[in-house]
């Protein structure tokens, strides 16, 4: 092979690498909501698998558009980001939390977690934070690595693999002592055995620690904090070491201050805070994801009738206690500790969050640029914005105006690849 020859070839591949383009698709709705704010007569431009511009057609770049999507009387947002899910749980209602950790394969959890984030995904979930897999090991990790493969479809996961818990205070109850059943979780004690286990778990490629600062495991059944602020402190310390932030489930007031102190980035539940814990999580700049729909699921899965029944004690305490938070100005996060209830009905927390008092403006912030704030991942979604990628969804209506129209999503699109288009 000549010289010339060489020289000829690499011409011809550096002017086709040059010029080759991905496929450019013009989105036209009626509107969109760019993360922040509402913007009527936008267009949007997708190159390959990111977002090229958004903006007046009038002020759009001359490029040669391959597909033109019109979207009448729709809103064009960015994809939710779920805060708060358990891929591989489903509905207590359909089988109790015990039973799933006890009796159910991984095989089985795994499959049923293939269909949950497909469904997930067309609600228009692009993204998901996972908060523990309840039993399944790193069967997220997996999962997230099979999506990213292009394996299986589903959102873009964010994995906590199993979550730490103190000794004698998580998993199903009721054995005989010498019965060894699994936890739903990993146990870790003192300085020394965290140390071991947020390392092991960083090994296995967890993107984010979660502990359970508190349980269910008081006298009489009370919650009740598990670990000191310092043990808590040395599970932040080599999380953060290796890049990693710790998310804390706390409902106790205690548990959430022992949190915020140590350097959790974000509370998990909240039920219990007062004014003073939340000024507390506002001044170290701790999100709060407050799941209501959990909640309101399991208060219906034990006999509460919602169309005709009084509000339990429960749900009054939560709704005094999300207001309060709203008060206090703290970052609220869109998280609804989905798997407790149907996957796919993610919007179900949303509508519960304006229901509730917060604005639908700032309930769809928490959603898309909020959570992706909180999260780390604002480099990469959580807005419509030259340069991101393209996470897109469509629905009919205009959210802002009803917040239930996010359940009628008619245009999915996942790194550029559309997912669903009606």
């Amino acid at each position: 092979m000549t010289n010339r020859f060489l020289q000829m070839m690499f011409v011809l591949l550096s002017f086709t690498t040059l010029n080759a383009h991905a496929a450019v698709t013009r989105f036209e709705p009626a509107r969109v909501f760019d993360g922040e704010a509402l913007h009527d007569n936008w267009i949007v431009l997708v190159d390959g698998n990111s977002i090229l511009y958004a903006g007046t057609a009038s002020a759009a770049p001359a490029v040669a558009v391959d597909k033109t999507i019109s979207l009448d009387g729709q809103t064009l947002l960015p994809g939710l980001i779920e805060g708060h899910a358990h891929i591989l749980l489903h509905p207590y209602n359909e089988t109790p939390w015990n039973d799933q950790v006890l009796k159910e394969s991984d095989a089985e959890r795994v499959a049923r977690a293939v269909n949950h984030v497909r469904e997930s995904l067309q609600a228009g979930v692009t993204t998901i934070r996972d908060l523990g897999t309840e039993g399944a090991g790193y069967a997220d990790v997996g999962i997230r690595d099979s999506i990213n493969k292009g394996i299986i479809p589903g959102p873009r996961l964010i994995v906590s693999g199993r979550a730490i818990v103190a000794t004698g205070s998580y998993g199903p109850k009721g054995f005989h002592e010498r019965v060894e059943v699994p936890l739903g979780a990993e146990t870790a004690d003192g300085y020394d055995d965290l140390v071991r286990v947020v390392r092991s778990q960083i090994g296995h490629d967890i993107d984010f620690v979660k502990v359970y600062a508190d349980y269910r495991w008081g006298l009489h059944g009370a919650a009740a904090p598990t670990f000191s602020e310092k043990e808590l402190a040395t599970i932040v310390e080599v999380a953060r070491s290796s890049g990693r932030y710790v998310a804390a489930h706390a409902s106790t007031a205690e548990a959430i201050e022992r949190s915020v102190r140590a350097g959790v980035e974000t509370i998990e539940h909240g039920d219990d805070a007062t004014a003073e814990t939340y000024k507390l999580m506002r001044k170290h700049n701790v999100a709060l994801c407050p799941t209501l729909a959990a909640g309101d699921a399991i208060s219906q899965y034990n006999g509460w009738n919602k169309s005709v029944d009084p509000e339990p004690q429960r749900i009054q305490d939560k709704r005094a206690s999300f207001k309060q938070a709203l008060a206090s100005g703290v970052t609220i996060c869109f998280g609804g500790d989905v798997g407790v209830y149907a996957h796919g009905d993610n919007v179900r927390e949303l509508e519960m969050m304006v229901e509730y008092g917060m604005d639908a403006s700032q309930a769809l912030k928490a959603a898309t640029s909020v959570n992706a704030d909180v999260f780390h991942i604002s480099d990469k979604v959580g807005r419509i914005k030259a340069g991101l990628l393209a996470d897109i969804i469509a629905v009919d209506g205009n959210p802002l105006d009803n917040i239930a129209a996010l359940r009628y999503v008619r245009v999915v699109m996942k790194d550029g690849v559309l997912y669903k288009i009606d």
